[in-house]
């Protein structure tokens, strides 16, 4: 029996501490979709259409991995495709008490599908969009932290930033 699992996110950028997680999953399960959120409470910096081809060409040389956009119910988004687990990263212990609280509602909303958590590599343990956006908008180095492409697309959408002398 092929198994599917759901790795949601808004990925605003998708970060290598994702890439990392989902070429992991990758391995783990017989199909593994990247479903990125529309998510208008979060407010992204791309748009649902930009993250998800971000996505897609960063992630093209992983043959069980494909990429969806999605607006509704998690859950309902994985029963839309067929998955049996949500996967769901972990990168400090402050992520957990959030992560088991929507893993617990997830279950009682859709009793069939299980959650399951893959820590982030020590690497990437400290990697967030938020703050890859953050250094990127104030002119620093976001090579190590994102894909080249994703670092190209940044550069694209941010104006460039220099030091500005301070008028008296």
């Amino acid at each position: 029996m092929a198994v599917t699992a759901l790795y949601p996110g808004t990925f605003d950028p998708i970060t290598n501490g994702h890439i990392d997680l989902i070429e992991r999953a990758s391995k783990l399960f017989d199909v593994l979709v990247v479903a990125v959120a529309k998510s208008s409470k979060k407010q992204p910096f791309f748009s649902l259409q930009q993250r998800c081809n971000m996505a897609e060409q960063v992630l093209s040389g992983l043959s069980n991995v494909r990429v969806i956009a999605f607006s509704s119910l998690l859950v309902d988004c994985a029963k839309e495709q067929q998955a049996e687990v949500i996967l769901r990263g972990l990168r400090a212990v402050s992520d957990f008490e959030y992560e088991v609280q929507l893993a617990g509602m997830n279950k009682r909303l859709s009793p069939d599908i299980e959650t399951m958590f893959i820590s982030a590599a020590q690497q990437y343990a400290f990697v967030s969009s938020s703050l890859v956006r953050e250094i990127a908008a104030l002119g620093g180095d976001v090579s190590e932290f994102v894909h080249p492409l994703v670092k190209e697309q940044l550069g694209l959408m941010l104006p460039e930033t220099g030091s500005e002398s301070i008028q008296k």
